[in-house]
């Protein structure tokens, strides 16, 4: 009787240990699997197929993988953005790096600055039409162009000008409604408009102009140094979870990566995103995205993500053309590359 007590508790105790190791390795589990930083991502205008590679990378579980619970905004333009990112509102955002560089000009502007360039070329560009004798640059003396308030691609266009011996005088910009941008220009009442490659060449030819009638100047085409698209970061949040924003760009440079070998899914979950979104039409915009602005000659040379400190200099001499800066800001004001991965965890193929 002794002996059958004994085994008895042996088998009890036995049980009990497992249970204890099964329930200590669930807690563990759930602990590694649970994501265990919050982020808050604005994106500085309403969603495209140029965002792609953030939802593969929250699709894909890149984020999560990285113990990262990231959700996504949207705000109405960069100055928006970045003000969500000084008050701590978002501790990161995707923004015009041009417009960063305007704001950080401001005395009491805090120090934000850019972790991650997405848009190695900047989308700037004039969409004309060609039968209105519109071909290259120069054809615009003479000519209409419709400018929406705000654009930022007219922040370098005295300097794009000087550079390619356009007479600015020669050339009338009329203010419009950016609503109304590519209507105006497929009715002809402009001869041209000005606005992102990806977003108004691609429009145009969903309202029905034909593709051989437009002319699509991109500025960078032209000597425009500028970079486009870029992640900043909050200086308190990099400061304090400086682990959580290099998780962060490793996931990104995963979901562009996933971008570049799927772009049709990759559209397709953007596309999802956006309420009546057009499935054909967000594939071509992602597709003119990775051509002209993402995957560079220098992006494929040097990786993913960085800046040439040089070229972002002569950025904003550019910029300085039509910016009075109180107190011009060096390349290392604007861009902190402690947080990238080594160039062999950024290139891409």
């Amino acid at each position: 009787m002794f002996e059958f007590k004994t085994i008895a508790l042996r088998g009890l105790l036995a049980v009990a240990i497992s249970l204890a190791a099964l329930t200590a390795r669930d807690v563990t589990a759930a602990e590694t699997a649970t994501p265990s930083t919050a982020i808050h991502f604005t994106f500085d205008r309403p969603i495209d197929a140029s965002m792609a590679p953030f939802f593969l990378a929250a699709k894909d579980g890149s984020f999560s993988n990285e113990r990262l619970n990231v959700s996504f905004k949207t705000a109405a333009g960069s100055p928006e953005a970045l003000a969500r990112v000084a008050k701590g509102d978002s501790e990161l955002a995707l923004v015009d790096i041009n417009e960063l560089i305007r704001f950080r000009d401001k005395d009491d502007a805090a120090p934000i600055k850019a972790v991650f360039v997405l848009f190695d070329r900047a989308p700037y560009a004039i969409i004309a039409r060609r039968s209105r004798g519109i071909h290259l640059l120069p054809d615009l003396d003479g000519k209409t162009v419709g400018v929406a308030d705000g654009d930022l691609s007219m922040r370098l266009w005295p300097a794009l000008a000087q550079q390619n011996g356009i007479n600015v005088s020669r050339v009338k910009f009329h203010k419009i409604s950016a609503a109304v941008r590519e209507p105006l220009l497929s009715a002809g009442q402009v001869d041209a408009v000005a606005g992102f490659s990806y977003l108004s060449a691609v429009n145009l030819r969903d309202r029905g102009v034909p593709g051989g009638d437009l002319a699509v100047l991109r500025y960078a085409d032209y000597g425009c140094e500028a970079y486009g698209f870029a992640v900043v970061a909050n200086p308190a949040f990099a400061a304090t979870k400086p682990d959580a924003v290099k998780g962060f760009v490793r996931a990104l440079i995963a979901g562009v990566s996933a971008t570049v070998k799927e772009p049709a899914r990759a559209a397709d979950e953007a596309t999802s995103r956006i309420d009546d979104g057009d499935r054909d039409l967000e594939r071509e915009r992602l597709r003119s995205v990775l051509i002209d602005n993402i995957l560079t000659d220098e992006v494929k040379r040097n990786g993913l993500g960085g800046l040439d400190a040089a070229r972002l200099d002569r950025s904003i001499d550019q910029i300085a053309q039509d910016f009075k800066f109180r107190k011009r800001p060096a390349a290392g004001d604007i861009f902190d590359d402690r947080f990238l991965p080594p160039v062999a965890g950024r290139l891409i193929n």
